[in-house]
């Protein structure tokens, strides 16, 4: 992935995610989308709400752990069909599948820039 390591809360973010193996991780860089809320949409999914909670507690910790990074808003842990993550420039997705596509996020900034990252899992 080109810009994985451009900042290192991206790096961090992109990292909680493969530790808790999250699945279909997708980056889309909204840099040059004018009037996008952030810089990057991180999407990614679970397979349960025990998955999703997980994968959105791994990210919360390793970058607090090894950036001293925090969320300033997170939203759906109760359910975690959908958690939000929003860190200002990049708002981490973890969805369970259908819900993620439901939303179709990808779809719905199509002319963003998107990454697939290629997981080992």
């Amino acid at each position: 992935m080109e810009n994985y390591s451009s900042t290192p809360l991206l790096h961090e973010v992109l990292e909680g995610i493969m530790d808790a193996k999250g699945l279909e991780i997708v980056t889309l860089d909204l840099s040059e989308i004018e009037n996008a809320v952030c810089d990057y949409f991180i999407i990614c999914e679970g397979t349960s709400n025990t998955h999703v909670s997980a994968i959105a507690d791994s990210v919360e910790r390793r970058t607090r752990e090894q950036i001293q990074e925090r969320p300033w808003h997170v939203e759906g842990k109760e359910q975690s069909e959908w958690v939000l993550m929003d860190y200002v420039s990049i708002v981490v997705h973890v969805f369970q599948r259908e819900t993620r596509t439901f939303y179709d996020l990808e779809s719905l900034w199509g002319d963003a820039p998107a990454e697939r990252l290629e997981t080992k899992y």
